[in-house]
């Protein structure tokens, strides 16, 4: 979430930043609500504070009673002294009553400011979940997709044919390597299956992409568990406004992952590291669970989008002064497997409003699939900078001391199936429908370079 000092001191700034994103959020009402909770906090301490001077009245006045009873009981009841002293110690008890009296209307009053403050409290802090991050000043504005920025095609050239390539949703199942029947026989629509080589495709290029990752750019796989608690959504930013897109359990607090970077934002979630533990550099592969909202067309053949997919994920959490050099390095790591496949890419510097609610820059990189004669989304590189680690409080100490600050942590597709498998399929096809495997991928193949028509 946004620091809310940042709130306080420009929210017309924030409000302005938003708007890039073509967003609106409850600015005021969040800065209405602090200064109410500040407000009760203030007049809570002043009540504590009062509160405990008249109970020292209290004891004093009591302490004082008790020793005057002592000293009537050593007095004839009668006597002028014993009748002042009782005077006296009645004039105490009534002081002491009175005292305790207002100590318990100062105790209601600090009981109705502290259910106050839960409520206020409640509704400041979920409305901060609502709003998203601020765009980074290189960001390009936009409410959406149009104002993306595209750049011109690189890597391997983009291929041509002497005949007209298919596509993979009919060139897989000729292969028999991708079963759509039986995937929906399964699970409905969005479902697949893969079957002999075309499984085989897939596992082979995630343990490239490991290896790559791990072995070339230094990072530590995780394994996942690919069910988490709700809190894991929310620090990642996927709670409150994503709640219709998650798959989760009718009965228990869980929910399905997305994308690995929700668990791997959480993973120091409310623990302090140390700045010499910086970077720390994760990669995991899991399946990802999406309530896909399907458009007419394209979109809904094939294997392009689904509900369920595989990809494998770099994450960094880094101190804030690098953040925007790992940013780049990331996209990089990213591109080293693009280019390794030797398929055609092309970059997109993303505008505000198709950023992701957690990110304030992000790159997306597409590869081009010839059957479907599309650019392919395989990649989205992203810096949230300290927002995810606010939500998740993580926070490191500084090695030369002071106040304790929060990592930047960025994330990166590295890179996401099905879509690598459609651009392979379908960029390396021969005339007799078989798949060329590139050159990387066949040590994880078993030797084979290439797929046989059926």
């Amino acid at each position: 979430m946004l620091d809310i000092n940042l709130i306080r001191e420009k929210p017309e700034f924030v409000k302005a930043q938003l708007a890039r994103r073509g967003e609106t959020a409850p600015i005021d009402e969040i800065l209405t609500l602090d200064t109410r909770r500040r407000e009760i906090l203030g007049e809570v301490e002043e009540l504590r504070r009062e509160r405990n001077i008249v109970s020292k009245q209290i004891g004093h006045w009591i302490g004082r009673a008790k020793k005057l009873e002592k000293q009537l009981g050593k007095l004839d009841a009668d006597s002028a002294e014993a009748q002042a002293g009782q005077a006296e110690l009645t004039q105490l008890e009534a002081q002491a009553e009175t005292t305790k009296n207002h100590a318990g209307e100062i105790g209601d009053r600090i009981a109705v400011l502290d259910d106050e403050l839960r409520d206020v409290e409640t509704r400041f802090y979920e409305l901060q979940k609502w709003v998203p991050n601020l765009p980074h000043v290189t960001t390009p504005d936009g409410a959406d997709e149009s104002s993306n920025i595209f750049h011109e095609p690189a890597g391997a050239p983009i291929p041509t044919f002497d005949f007209e390539p298919k596509a993979h949703w009919d060139l897989g199942p000729e292969l028999s390597i991708i079963d759509f029947e039986r995937g929906v026989k399964l699970s409905g629509s969005r479902f697949y299956l893969l079957k002999g080589w075309g499984a085989r495709l897939q596992r082979a290029l995630i343990q490239f992409m490991l290896d790559m990752h791990i072995f070339e750019h230094g990072y530590t796989e995780i394994y996942l568990p690919l069910m988490v608690r709700s809190k894991v959504f929310e620090g990642a930013g996927q709670l409150p406004k994503f709640f219709d897109n998650i798959y989760r359990d009718a009965e228990e607090d869980f929910m399905f992952l997305g994308t690995a970077e929700i668990a791997l934002t959480n993973l120091f979630a409310d623990e302090i590291l140390d700045e010499a533990q910086l970077p720390i550099k994760l990669v995991a592969h899991t399946a990802c669970f999406r309530r896909e909202k399907m458009s007419a067309g394209k979109d809904v053949r094939g294997i392009k989008r689904g509900h369920q997919f595989d990809k494998v994920e770099m994450y960094q959490f880094v101190h804030p002064d690098v953040s925007y050099d790992v940013h780049e390095q990331l996209k990089q790591h990213a591109l080293d497997v693009v280019n390794a496949l030797e398929l055609p890419y092309r970059l997109v510097e993303l505008a505000a409003g198709d950023c992701s609610f957690a990110m304030t820059k992000t790159y997306d990189i597409e590869v081009w699939a010839s059957g479907c004669n599309e650019w392919l989304e395989v990649s989205s590189i992203s810096n949230s900078e300290d927002f995810q680690a606010r939500r998740a409080n993580v926070k490191y100490r500084p090695k030369d001391g002071g106040k304790l600050r929060y990592p930047h942590t960025l994330n990166a597709s590295g890179l996401a199936l099905p879509r690598i498998m459609i651009a392979l399929i379908e960029n390396n096809q021969q005339l007799d429908g078989s798949i060329v495997i590139p050159e990387v991928l066949r040590p994880y193949m078993r030797g084979l370079d290439v797929i046989p028509a059926a």
